[in-house]
């Protein structure tokens, strides 16, 4: 069993938060769910597994509901993990982060990226870019997410990180209705974020991370100077013909 404990947060998870704990059970030492007001049967499920902690709090953005986990529920453990309920881990991934923990255990590698294998529809998406490569694990006390409505990623205080080579499963069980939902709700949220750079407010968009920095500029710096709905066809026609998304079948182009 690893020295790390998990963050999920959750509202409404029920047919995903089962297959994310199994994929953490036997290696997580401890899992901490904090929940804004599920009223399905999240809790119920999340009861039945010994190693998880269940807290809840109102929530007002992922980046604030995150670190008040880390702030509010008394983690001991070496190592903090980010993931969310339509997530999970492979056994592969399992055991190089073992690995990882252990080589790592007293230098300066306080953090740990990960990519994912997006399942959509069913089918595995191996096209039309790689995927986003986020920062999921980090040395407990090193490690926050930014305090963004939209983009946020987890930035380390200290120290660098490395990468993992396996890789871990973005599946979310719910339907078409909730998906596009979600994507208007990021619309907004990515609008705000907007607003609030071209105000001057949250303004500094290099994260301390030369990646992020990099995505950011290319962002707030390109991607927003071209005309309004021409450049969301751009990106369609880059991703879909110029990075082969049309392999993926009839999901890689919904």
């Amino acid at each position: 069993m690893a020295d790390v404990t998990f963050i999920i947060l959750t509202k409404n998870e029920e047919l995903n938060i089962k297959e994310c704990l199994d994929s953490i059970e036997g290696f997580a030492k401890r899992a901490v769910i904090v929940d804004s007001g599920s009223t399905d049967q999240t809790i119920e499920i999340a009861k039945r597994y010994s190693f998880v902690d269940i807290y809840e709090h109102f929530f007002e953005n992922y980046a604030r509901q995150f670190n008040w986990g880390i702030d509010n529920t008394n983690i001991t453990t070496k190592w903090t993990f980010r993931l969310d309920a339509d997530e999970r881990l492979t056994p592969l991934l399992c055991n190089e982060l073992e690995q990882i923990m252990s080589e790592h255990d007293e230098d300066d590698v306080n953090g740990v990226t990960m990519e994912a294998w997006l399942v959509f529809m069913g089918r595995i998406m191996k096209h039309g870019g790689a995927q986003k490569r986020k920062l999921m694990m980090f040395k407990t006390g090193y490690g926050r997410v930014e305090d963004r409505k939209m983009d946020e990623h987890t930035i380390l205080s200290s120290g660098t990180s490395i990468s993992c080579k396996e890789k871990f499963i973005h599946h979310d069980f719910k339907n078409m209705t909730f998906w596009i939902n979600k994507l208007n709700w990021y619309a907004t949220r990515e609008m705000q974020d907007y607003f609030d750079y071209m105000n001057g407010k949250n303004a500094h968009i290099n994260a301390k991370d030369t990646e992020i920095s990099k995505v950011r500029n290319k962002k707030f710096g390109v991607y927003y100077k071209f005309p309004l709905f021409f450049r969301s066809w751009l990106v369609f026609i880059y991703v879909y013909i110029f990075q082969l998304g049309f392999l993926d079948g009839k999901e890689g182009f919904i």
